[in-house]
């Protein structure tokens, strides 16, 4: 199975264009991230849909972030991504009325659950500019 990995690609987009005063076209994403242009505007305009960013049509055009990375976390693109499940293991339901079964679906149910609202959380309490300042560090240090 691929690991989804939309949101670290575009938190990567993000704190790019957040260094650039021009708009970013969905072809230097593209060519950045090794995808289609088509692939990059229709997940932009997640983003776009919730007020992330705004794209600006024409010569000259592109993507622009529309907040500043302070007011964005990281909960916020992964929720405006549509909010793909955290975890890839899954529960076995070949026999549902196993009681083996219906304990260890309990057991791991409880532990993803906890396991999910923490992650949850502590996507939530960071913020794209905490990154955009952890890069600067790192590229100081150079």
């Amino acid at each position: 199975m691929r690991n989804d990995t939309r949101l670290s690609r575009m938190l990567h987009v993000l704190i790019h264009m957040a260094r650039h005063e021009n708009p970013t076209t969905s072809d230097a994403i593209a060519q950045m991230l090794t995808t289609n242009p088509v692939v990059v505007r229709r997940t932009m305009a997640l983003l776009k849909k919730e007020g992330y960013v705004r794209s600006e049509k024409g010569h000259r055009g592109g993507w622009t972030l529309a907040k500043p990375l302070a007011e964005i976390t990281l909960l916020d693109i992964h929720q405006a991504l549509g909010s793909s499940s955290l975890f890839a293991i899954g529960l076995s339901t070949d026999h549902p009325e196993c009681l083996v079964e219906q304990a260890v679906n309990a057991a791991l149910t409880d532990a993803f659950d906890a396991a999910q609202a923490l992650l949850i959380e502590r996507l939530g309490s960071v913020t794209l500019e905490e990154l955009a300042k952890d890069f600067e560090r790192r590229y100081q240090s150079l």
